[in-house]
């Protein structure tokens, strides 16, 4: 890790999609036991950033570190070997698994299971599926959701098939966990619900970041904020910092006086 205890260290980020620049010049940092929200109206570039961190796009210039090593232009399933996880804002649950199956695929970046446990032998691949379906278990217990492993994921509520595609992300035991949008479509209880998990999961030791567009949510559970516009970094610090900049109150949160 860094000296100054950042996790995850962008710099100078550069994207751009034929002749449209979405990540321009963008840099930021996220302390390690942190929660950090990424926010700004649609076509700010948030999703283009969040896929650059995970991995789905290599960055045209710019830096990416976790825990003061290299990212940029990694494939994700390198990423996530790396530590980090990440869930999605249209849910990507598995339609003929159950609950419990669904999170055992999410632990596949820290299984053992592979071509050398197949030249062991039936027992030891056994052993390895009872291995992941007991953590995998474990991690459903941790979030409530223990009762409900059985159940086919796409029988529950939607509020319950976010927490369950969480379950999946954390079931790799990632350091850095990536929310797109985790209460996109909730009531507001499931979201004060979402609320609680997130501060939970930052509170037993993973660093969360975090892109959301319900406010409310954002400046209840962050501890540092970055508002991005048209690509560019616009403010970035604590949420009463973030509230009272001129320009993030005039464009990105509105102004009672305008």
């Amino acid at each position: 890790m860094s000296s100054d205890g950042c996790l995850l260290e962008v710099r100078a980020l550069h994207h751009w999609f034929g002749g449209l620049h979405v990540i321009d010049d963008v840099g930021f940092s996220c302390p390690a036991g942190a929660i950090k929200g990424i926010i700004g109206p649609n076509g700010a570039g948030k999703t283009t950033l969040f896929n650059l961190v995970a991995g789905s796009f290599a960055p045209r210039s710019g830096s990416i570190r976790f825990d003061g090593r290299e990212l940029a232009g990694l494939p994700p399933h390198r990423v996530a070997a790396r530590g980090i996880s990440r869930t999605f804002q249209a849910t990507r649950l598995f339609p003929r698994m159950s609950v419990l199956e669904n999170v055992m695929v999410g632990m596949h970046p820290r299984s053992r299971h592979g071509f050398l446990a197949g030249l062991a032998g039936p027992l030891a691949t056994g052993r390895e599926e009872a291995r992941v379906r007991d953590a995998s278990r474990g991690v459903l217990e941790l979030l409530g959701l223990g009762p409900l492993a059985g159940r086919n994921a796409l029988d529950l509520p939607f509020g319950r098939q976010r927490v369950v595609e969480i379950a999946r992300a954390l079931a790799s035991l990632p350091r850095l966990l990536l929310l797109d949008e985790p209460a996109c479509g909730l009531n507001p209880r499931e979201t004060e619900e979402m609320a609680e998990l997130i501060r939970g999961i930052r509170d037993r030791g993973t660093t969360v970041l975090v892109v959301e567009h319900d406010m409310s949510l954002v400046m209840g559970i962050c501890d540092e904020v970055l508002v991005l516009g048209s690509g560019r970094r616009i403010a970035e610090g604590t949420p009463r910092e973030v509230q009272a900049d001129p320009e993030v109150i005039s464009i990105y949160l509105g102004d009672d006086d305008a």
